[in-house]
């Protein structure tokens, strides 16, 4: 438990926003908005974030101005997420993540060079959401329980680190059943993951095949995913990143093929062995023009 958190007053920024957010969803405290003294600097029961050129995270501070100028971009939520143990799965399942460190660290300039677009494109992804909810965070020099921002915090945080560690828990329990399949077409080899219907099934288990792909580094050999069917007894089919020389539109025929999308990306199945499975994938590839 810790008795409070302490930000930079001032202007507001996602980082140390974010950062803040993190905390509440495990400990419901005030954020305080002002320069820490040397006592709550040494309090582990006082946790201060992105203010008092300190990193250091057994005694709970979590600066990062510090920093050398040519660090890898850093932010103070960047420090919060790796002492909560989650920050190397929330830079993989959260791409917004490295631009936010970019944007902290080395300002709107580099980080729009850094993506490849104009400084003017970046200014416009902005959303009248961030800005109404950062500045009603900075407004306030003090953040209590059951206060309008104060809750939206807390909800953000329990938010973003249930999605994190809740995706984690679905890779990890696929990860214990996943089958990798070589199939042939022709002289063409490729792979297709399976994962076999559980009791209790694995929740949204297609949308977790993704990041397991990724995950095994195998995005260029995936070129399907397969998977029990949420809505029957049988099973999903879906290409793996779009891959166009899958199309199951070419099995809509077939008399175990319950549906197949006219554009051909997924197809549900009744429930059938794992051969016809394989068999229905290969009817899907598209011949070489």
């Amino acid at each position: 438990m810790i008795k409070k958190i302490i930000t930079h007053p001032g202007g507001a920024h996602k980082d140390e926003f974010l950062a803040c957010c993190v905390l509440l969803a495990s400990d419901s405290v005030s954020i305080l908005r002002q320069e820490a003294t040397d006592e709550e600097l040494n309090d582990p029961l006082v946790v201060v974030v992105d203010v008092g050129h300190r990193h250091e995270p057994h005694l709970n501070n979590f600066d990062h101005h510090q920093f050398p100028r040519d660090a890898e971009p850093t932010c103070s939520l960047s420090l919060v997420l790796t002492k909560s143990g989650i920050y190397e799965d929330a830079r993989s399942f959260c791409p917004w993540l490295e631009v936010a460190e970019w944007f902290d660290c080395r300002g709107p300039n580099d980080t729009a060079e850094w993506l490849g677009l104009d400084r003017e494109v970046v200014g416009k992804l902005n959303s009248p959401i961030d800005i109404t909810i950062l500045q009603g965070f900075a407004k306030q020099t003090e953040h209590n329980p059951g206060e309008p921002i104060w809750e939206v915090m807390r909800m953000m945080g329990k938010e973003l680190v249930g999605y994190i560690t809740g995706l984690r828990g679905r890779i990890n329990e696929v990860s214990k059943i996943e089958e990798i399949w070589n199939l042939n077409h022709g002289d063409d080899v490729f792979k297709v993951i399976f994962v076999p219907r559980t009791d209790p099934s694995i929740e949204e288990v297609s949308g977790v095949l993704g990041w397991r792909v990724k995950e095994l580094g195998l995005e260029d050999e995936v070129k399907a995913i397969v998977y029990p069917d949420g809505r029957g007894q049988g099973y999903g089919m879906k290409r793996f990143n779009d891959r166009e020389e899958i199309d199951f539109s070419r099995i809509e025929k077939e008399s175990d093929v319950r549906f197949a999308h006219a554009r051909g990306f997924i197809a549900k199945v009744e429930p059938v062995g794992i051969d016809r499975l394989k068999e229905l994938i290969i009817k899907s590839i598209m011949d070489e023009k």
